[in-house]
């Protein structure tokens, strides 16, 4: 893979035929836990302990919720060896070639808020030891991000696997001083147990989990068909909950024994403790990885707009479509960085929800297809077809389950600008998600009953035949 990291990939939304296959199954880890260890995940930690839970609580709310979220962006990573295509044009199966917008759509909002978010930290990070100025800082950052996410799939991989090693060891030392040196749960705001708050968090954590579940194919669509199902989905389970586990307890420590927690200037203050310069270091390599997951951020909007698009209009897959889609991207995330205040974190809370509102019902949707439904075949070059296929314009299961899933969520929403009447009958408590999930999943299975597939059988063998003939 460290060959192919220097060449540009040519490829996007099409499908990956055999002959390209490549890759180990053990990089979905690494690329995971680096994905996910950022200073963005910190701040999610800090929700429990601002709400008047205690530290051991928040770290509780913080595992149940990760290990949750976590299973069902995990079980994604299996769709991409078996399909070979990116995660969100295989939503077409279920919503249709054109109603697959509506997910589409709530995936680039997520895609633009944490690019947003991350640019914003990243430079605040840098800023400790060069101080420029965000009209610096932000198109430099993206700049590093665009060109990583063009060069595309394997520098990726390659950039985050080494970041690990390097993040482990950092944040470890961090890690243990701060254990050992805090005066753990001594600030009066997170000394509790809050049922509300212990809620929030877990459903915080939870949201933030799954909301990676539209990135997981694009990261193994390239590994061989036949890898091992509990191998490419243990590995990114592992890494992405291992992470999101230690970096949100470690900000629930922070939020605990510190009077003003903040994802910067608490890892610079601690670790500095510890001897000086080794905050600022810590602060810096998070950065870094900020850099890096925005490249990814950047590279899955490309994929996931192209895909929106290509349902109206088609799409050439070509390299000149990948980085015009990367930079438009790119150009939108700077807009709304310089538009929005720095002091980011109470937008930040709500972005997390709001997130896990509107993919709950689509992960339920498209999980029960692929291991419920479908079993795991498809047509794929029906999913390309924009004059006949089998899979349709608008598929109303998926639609109807969707739309009931997310309306029957917003009785139970609670975010700063709404809260919904059955929240506030639980005293603030949030489960919007375990009733997105039953909803949405439980109605496309019962409507998808009576769906015959006896003519995307037959189509799903021409298919094969067909892509793995071509081999373009």
């Amino acid at each position: 893979m460290e060959e192919r990291a220097g060449k540009i990939e040519v490829r996007s939304i099409d499908y990956v035929p055999q002959s390209e296959r490549h890759g180990k199954v053990w990089y979905q880890g690494p690329f995971w836990f680096t994905g996910n260890f950022v200073l963005v995940t910190m701040v999610t930690g800090f929700i429990g302990p601002g709400m008047g839970l205690s530290l051991g609580w928040s770290v509780l709310a913080v595992l149940l919720g990760s290990c949750f979220g976590t299973f069902f962006m995990a079980f994604h990573a299996n769709q991409g060896p078996r399909m070979g295509l990116p995660q969100m044009i295989q939503s077409r199966a279920q919503f249709g070639l054109r109603g697959a917008v509506f997910p589409f759509a709530a995936a680039v909002f997520v895609y633009i808020g944490f690019n947003v978010f991350d640019v914003i930290l990243a430079s605040q990070g840098l800023d400790t030891v060069l101080s420029l100025s965000r009209y610096v800082w932000y198109p430099l950052l993206i700049a590093v991000a665009v060109t990583i996410a063009i060069v595309g799939y394997d520098l990726l991989l390659l950039v985050q696997r080494w970041l690990t090693y390097v993040l482990i060891v950092v944040f470890g030392i961090l890690t243990v001083y701060a254990l050992v040196s805090l005066p753990l749960g001594s600030i009066g705001h997170g000394g509790g147990w809050s049922g509300t708050a212990f809620l929030v968090q877990f459903a915080a954590a939870a949201g933030y989990q799954i909301s990676y579940a539209i990135y997981v194919s694009d990261y193994s669509r390239y590994l061989y068909e036949d890898v091992s199902a509990p191998g490419v989905i243990s590995w990114t389970y592992a890494g992405a909950a291992g992470s999101a586990v230690w970096l949100m307890s470690l900000g629930a420590v922070f939020a605990s024994s510190l009077p003003h927690p903040d994802a910067i200037a608490s890892v610079q203050e601690v670790g500095n403790r510890l001897f000086p310069g080794f905050g600022t270091l810590a602060v810096v390599v998070g950065s870094v990885a900020l850099v890096t997951i925005m490249a990814v951020n950047a590279y899955g909007a490309m994929l996931t707009g192209a895909s929106g698009v290509d349902g109206f209009r088609p799409v050439r897959p070509t390299l000149r479509v990948r980085v015009i889609g990367i930079v438009v991207f790119s150009v939108v995330v700077l807009a709304v960085a310089l538009a929005i205040p720095e002091n980011y974190l109470n937008s930040f809370n709500n972005f997390v929800l709001l997130m896990l509102y509107f993919l709950v019902p689509w992960t339920a949707v498209n999980l029960v297809d692929f291991y419920f439904v479908r079993h795991g075949h498809y047509a794929i070059t029906e999913l390309f077809n924009h004059r006949n296929s089998i899979y349709h314009d608008w598929s109303w299961r998926g639609l109807i389950a969707y739309f009931a899933g997310l309306i029957a969520m917003v009785p139970f929403f609670n975010t700063t600008f709404y809260v919904g009447p059955v929240t506030k009958a639980l005293g603030g408590a949030d489960i919007s998600f375990v009733v997105g999930l039953g909803v949405s999943g439980i109605l496309y299975y019962a409507l998808s009953r009576g769906l015959d597939l006896t003519r995307e059988t037959s189509a799903a063998a021409e298919s094969r035949k067909m892509l793995e003939e071509s081999r373009t």
